[in-house]
């Protein structure tokens, strides 16, 4: 028997504005972000994710802590990052931060490891981005070693070797829940297979279908190791409104801020509405009214194989009121309907 569809939510902490269209401090952005998922909480939706950056436009640099503050305000939705910057962090610390998020939320803690897609927590915390590579590898490679919570001696490249180390505090449940970010990496679907590690794939452009081959070469690497392949998740932005034409409407002006601001730094042209609309409506943003975002959910769901969905909700300076509308619609209108959807 299939184990049912789990539905999450995603933000990095967008800085957003007031009522009145002044831009919020980021304490309090870090302030309302708590207040959306205990409302993510109360609706019972299953996870919350946050993002860590390191930059003006995104409020939240430690995931952890902000978690540690919904850990108890909340009761059961699951807390996680989306996703830890492994590469420019200690393994070690980053264990031992989730483990003790796991003892406050009584066994909800998740990480999403990744590289992420933005380079300056490289240089703020003194790596070379030259290692972008090895530095991931080798680090993922020991916070494997830890999972088991056994003695670890363990020998790398770029850090002092460890012989029959234990780290605290345990993790009560046994096993922190640990995935894989990908966003479109073969080499990195494989390793994800090779550490015996569930995939989120972050797929945030483009017909999410194309993204079939990474599932079937994740199965596959499975198969090739004699193990049983574990869950795979999707992580996509959208917004949800009232109907089609308010959702784009809301989210086109805030969302292009946000597309431009980061394709300026990168070269990429300024987005377009044409851009806009074809990712709404045959892309990877899941943008519209509840019935309309449910259906391009369960879409993607049934064509990847998927065990969990992420919305990030989250995209620009979209004001917090819309955001907690948003994910009202998100809670009691779209997940229901996926829910039918998927039988």
């Amino acid at each position: 028997m299939t184990a049912p569809l789990e539905f999450g939510l995603d933000t990095f902490g967008d800085v957003t504005r007031d009522g009145t269209g002044k831009t919020l401090a980021h304490a309090q952005v870090i302030r309302n972000v708590v207040d959306e998922a205990v409302l993510a909480d109360e609706l019972g939706i299953d996870f919350i994710g946050l993002g860590e950056h390191h930059r003006a436009d995104f409020a939240i640099s430690s995931p952890e802590t902000v978690l540690a503050a919904i850990a108890s305000r909340t009761k059961r939705i699951h807390l996680g990052s989306a996703v830890t910057v492994l590469s420019s962090d200690d393994p070690i610390r980053v264990f031992q931060r989730f483990a003790t998020l796991d003892a406050l939320s009584n066994g909800r803690a998740e990480v999403i490891l990744g590289r992420g897609s933005f380079t300056e927590s490289f240089p703020l915390f003194g790596f070379d981005l030259r290692a972008y590579e090895a530095l991931f590898e080798e680090k993922l490679d020991l916070f494997t070693a830890l999972l088991s919570q056994q003695p670890v001696t363990w020998e790398g490249k770029l850090r002092p070797p460890l012989k029959d180390q234990l780290v605290y505090p345990p993790v009560e449940s046994g096993r922190l829940k640990t995935w894989i970010g990908v966003g479109g990496s073969p080499q990195s679907v494989v390793r994800a297979a090779h550490y015996d590690l569930p995939l989120m794939l972050a797929i945030i452009g483009g017909d999410p279908a194309r993204f079939a081959p990474y599932v079937d070469l994740y199965h596959r690497a499975f198969k090739e190791f004699g193990r049983p392949a574990q869950p795979i998740g999707v992580h996509s932005p959208g917004y949800v409104a009232e109907t089609d034409e308010q959702a784009r409407e809301e989210l086109w002006p805030d969302y292009k801020a946000m597309r431009d601001r980061i394709g300026k730094e990168r070269g990429w042209p300024p987005m377009g509405r044409d851009e806009f609309v074809n990712e709404a409506e045959h892309g990877s943003l899941y943008v519209g009214s509840p019935e309309t975002v449910a259906r391009k959910i369960a879409k993607t769901a049934k064509a990847l194989g998927i065990s969990r969905f992420q919305l990030k909700y989250s995209a620009g300076p979209l004001p917090h009121g819309r955001l907690m509308k948003s994910i009202e619609l998100y809670g009691r209108k779209v997940v229901p309907m996926v829910r039918e959807m998927m039988g």
